[in-house]
């Protein structure tokens, strides 16, 4: 079982990530690969909901803020695209496959397979060792970044969009399913940074106005030096504290560096923010991750 030692919680607490290589082996990341080009080969997505996935501001509220395809993805399997790839009508420039940037929300709760990976034994066993008592799935994501194009993912809190009360009871789980190396947009974290609290909150905006999502206060400017790359090999896991501040560079390379990452939240004694973008809905609570 992946239960952590004193010391790897320790480093963790510390930190506010941590790397465990070998979480999955060759076989289970081949297999989540599989399904997801399984997924890719049948997706039909109308051209009034081909939405282009940035993590720039201003782009973010215009993209992705404005379109309740993105805003209603909570409980629902749905594609996102990197920028460029559609023309003025919204046709594929590219190959479909080739342009997509991740697939959310909710692969966790409505793919068996995903599913099965999401509430496994070993990350229930990680959980549990991390102390969590009564901890619940509110997004999962697979992220292709693509060869040659994959986008940047600029400096971020998690906590930032899965706000919750108190803070410190959001987790991320990222798990790469390809080498994630210097080359193909490796995670790159300032170590420590997730004791300062939130610097910036996307939040709902009211139901009438446009866009549908606002952000209030700002990301601070970050020395590059501050940041600490994290390259991992396959099958590595990363856990990610929701406020520790990380980023993702362009991939210019010509491999991918495909990952399936989903996030948990400390539901005993928390309040999740009802000005998330994300919200529960009764189609689909956030579900339990011990089964």
């Amino acid at each position: 079982m992946a239960c952590l030692t004193p010391l790897q919680l320790q480093k963790f607490q510390e930190d506010g990530y941590l790397v465990l290589e070998g979480f999955l082996s060759e076989e289970e990341c081949v297999n989540l690969q599989e399904r997801i080009s399984d997924i890719v080969a049948k997706m039909d997505v109308p051209l009034h909901c081909r939405t282009e996935f940035s993590t720039q501001e201003e782009e973010q509220l215009r993209a992705q803020g404005s379109t309740d395809y993105f805003l209603s993805s909570g409980d629902k399997i749905r594609f996102f695209f990197e920028k460029g790839v559609f023309d003025k009508e919204g046709n594929f420039l590219f190959p479909p496959e080739k342009s997509i940037n991740k697939i959310g929300h909710a692969l966790h709760a409505h793919d068996p397979v995903f599913k099965h990976a999401t509430h496994s034994p070993k990350v229930q066993a990680l959980a549990r060792s991390l102390g969590l008592q009564m901890p619940v799935v509110v997004q999962s994501m697979y992220i292709f970044k693509q060869p040659h194009f994959g986008g940047e993912v600029s400096p971020h809190q998690d906590a930032s969009f899965l706000y919750t009360e108190p803070l410190g009871r959001v987790l991320g789980l990222w798990i790469a399913l390809e080498d994630a190396t210097l080359e193909n947009g490796c995670l790159w974290f300032i170590p420590g940074s997730h004791t300062s609290g939130v610097s910036r909150r996307m939040v709902r905006a009211p139901a009438s106005s446009a866009p549908g999502t606002i952000f209030l206060g700002s990301e601070p400017v970050r020395e590059h030096s501050l940041f600490v790359p994290t390259p991992v090999h396959r099958g590595a896991l990363i856990l990610i504290h929701g406020e520790v501040v990380h980023k993702s560079e362009q991939n210019l390379s010509e491999h991918s560096r495909q990952a399936y990452t989903f996030h948990l939240m400390e539901a005993s004694d928390t309040t999740w923010s009802p000005e998330n973008w994300l919200q529960p809905t009764a189609e689909l609570p956030f579900p339990l991750l011990y089964t």
